[in-house]
């Protein structure tokens, strides 16, 4: 399968791309653990099937030490021993957060005072900003048909 499109090599659609990183970038800088950014990221992209970013993320997560175990098992966290309480509060407000056409009224109150429960404001704010972020990008790799498979950890910085 080939790309319809290298939005990277457009002057519209690198600006684009470069603002989605900075707000990336923002979320990683923040308190909230790297560990649990990349599985709120890698769930947000098994959802809605961005492969690219099912890879990114996947060999991220194993690059920075997330074990296979714990990676294997996001899809299907609800039913795993594997994560904390707070990380369960990430994964299900990154569920409800990119599930928004499917359930009217979108993030529950019940998911959400979980999450503070868990995360402080800062955190929170990572979070917030790192589930809008990610459904962003996977719609414009989906749109776009980018292809996934070929990322080496680090590869965009």
């Amino acid at each position: 399968m080939d790309a319809r499109f290298d939005y990277a090599a457009n002057p519209v659609g690198a600006k684009v791309a470069k603002a989605f990183v900075s707000a990336s970038r923002a979320a990683a800088g923040s308190s909230l653990p790297a560990k649990t950014l990349e599985l709120v990221q890698l769930r947000v992209s098994q959802i809605n099937g961005c492969s690219v970013c099912v890879d990114q993320h996947t060999k991220d997560a194993a690059h920075a030490g997330e074990s296979s175990v714990r990676l294997n098992l996001v899809a299907a966290w609800r039913e795993a021993a594997v994560f904390t309480d707070a990380e369960r509060a990430a994964l299900e407000l990154a569920e409800q957060g990119t599930r928004v056409a499917d359930a009217a009224g979108g993030v529950t109150d019940e998911a959400w005072a979980e999450a503070v429960k868990h995360h402080d404001d800062d955190q929170l704010a990572a979070l917030v900003s790192a589930i809008a972020a990610m459904n962003a990008w996977n719609r414009m790799n989906l749109i776009t048909r980018q292809v996934g498979g070929d990322y080496q950890p680090g590869q965009w910085g």
